[in-house]
C-alpha cells in the first residue's frame, strides 16, 4: 500500500516519468520515509512498554550482582531493548560505572545498545530477510560481548576519569506503574524519541534516495566489490566520522546494497556508523582518558572489520 501511494504521488500526482533519476530518487524517499516511521512508531511504543518493567535502577542492580562474563552477555542482550544512539547510551554507561558494574560489562552495553537493537532487527528483517537480520544481530552481540571481555581483562579502570568514581548513586525507589501509566509513558516516550531522531532518519533516507537515483550501478560495486580486499576497512573508516542510529543508516545500507556493494561491507559500514562516532568520542573523552578511549575504538573497529570480511565470505 505504501509503495502504491508513493508511486501515485510521484508518477501520477507530480507527473514524473518512471526510470528517471529524480523520479526514482523521490519515489524511494517517500516510500522509505513512510515505511520507516511506521515501523519505528510501532516498535518504539511496544519496547517502551516492555522497558517499564526494567527501570535503570533495577537493571544496574542485576548487572552489578552478576559475574563478569555473565554480566557481559546480559549487558549486550540489554542493548536489544534499549534503542539508544551511541551518544544517548553514554549517561547510562556512566550510571553503570558509578554503581560498581565491572568496566568491561559497561562497554558491552555501550557497544550493543546503538548497534544491536530491535530497530535494527525489524528494519533489516523487512529489507533483507530474516537470515541477514539474525546474522547481523548475532555478530553484533558477539562483538559487544568479546570487546567488553577484552577491555575488562585489560584492567583499565585507572583510565576512567577520577570524578566518575567519586560520584554517588542514590538509592532510587523502583515505582510500579499501572497499565494506563505504562501506555501513557510509551506514548510520550515514542513521541519524544521520534522528535530526537527524525532528522537523522530523513537525512539517512535522503542520502539513500540520492544513491538509489543518481549513483551509477557499477561505481560502488567497483569501489567496494568482492575483488577489493580493502573495501571493508575503508567502509569502516568512512563510517566512524558519521553519526546516526540504525533507523537513519539502514536506508543508506539498502541503497548501497542495491548498487552492488558487498553485503558484508555495507553491514560493517552500518556497525561503524552506529557503534562508533565522533560525537560519541567527544562525550566519552569527558569520562574516559585517552588510552582507554583509543583502546575502545580500536578494539571495536577491528572486530567490525573482521565481521565484515566474515559476512563477505559466507553471504
Amino acid at each position: 500500500m505504501l509503495k502504491s501511494f508513493a508511486d501515485y504521488i510521484v508518477f501520477t500526482l507530480i507527473g514524473m516519468a518512471p526510470g528517471t533519476h529524480l523520479g526514482e530518487a523521490l519515489n524511494f524517499f517517500i516510500y522509505d520515509t513512510l515505511k520507516i516511521f511506521l515501523l519505528l512508531s510501532t516498535i518504539i511504543f511496544v519496547v517502551a512498554i516492555i522497558r517499564t518493567s526494567f527501570p535503570p535502577e533495577r537493571t544496574k542492580r542485576i548487572l552489578s550482582h552478576e559475574r563478569e562474563y555473565v554480566g557481559n552477555v546480559m549487558a549486550a542482550l540489554l542493548g536489544i531493548v534499549t534503542p539508544f544512539c551511541s551518544c544517548s547510551a553514554v549517561p547510562l554507561f556512566i550510571g553503570f560505572v558509578e554503581s560498581g558494574v565491572p568496566l568491561g560489562v559497561t562497554f558491552s552495553f555501550l557497544i550493543s545498545s546503538p548497534m544491536v537493537n530491535e530497530v535494527a532487527l525489524i528494519m533489516l528483517w523487512g529489507l533483507f530477510g530474516w537470515k541477514i537480520a539474525l546474522i547481523y544481530i548475532g555478530t553484533g552481540l558477539l562483538v559487544a560481548i568479546v570487546a567488553g571481555i577484552v577491555i575488562g581483562r585489560l584492567k583499565m579502570e585507572k583510565y576512567v576519569q577520577d570524578y566518575v568514581w567519586e560520584m554517588q548513586v542514590g538509592s532510587s525507589e523502583i515505582t510500579v506503574m499501572t497499565f494506563r501509566e505504562k501506555i501513557d509513558y510509551a506514548r510520550d516516550y515514542t513521541r519524544e524519541l521520534l522528535k530526537k531522531i527524525w532528522p537523522y532518519v530523513v537525512v539517512g533516507v535522503g542520502i539513500g534516495a540520492f544513491i538509489h537515483g543518481y549513483v551509477p550501478q557499477d561505481f560502488l560495486a567497483r569501489w567496494a566489490g568482492r575483488d577489493n580486499p580493502f573495501a571493508v576497512p575503508v567502509a569502516v573508516a568512512l563510517g566512524v566520522p558519521l553519526y546516526s542510529n540504525a533507523a537513519g543508516v539502514i536506508p543508506i545500507v539498502q541503497a548501497l546494497t542495491a548498487k552492488g556493494m558487498a553485503i558484508g561491507t555495507v553491514l560493517a559500514f552500518m556497525m561503524a556508523v552506529t557503534a562508533l562516532s565522533l560525537p560519541e568520542a567527544v562525550i566519552l573523552s569527558n569520562v574516559l582518558k585517552k588510552p582507554l578511549l583509543a583502546t575502545f575504538f580500536g578494539i571495536v573497529a577491528g572486530a567490525i572489520v573482521v565481521v565484515g570480511y566474515l559476512f563477505n565470505a559466507i553471504l
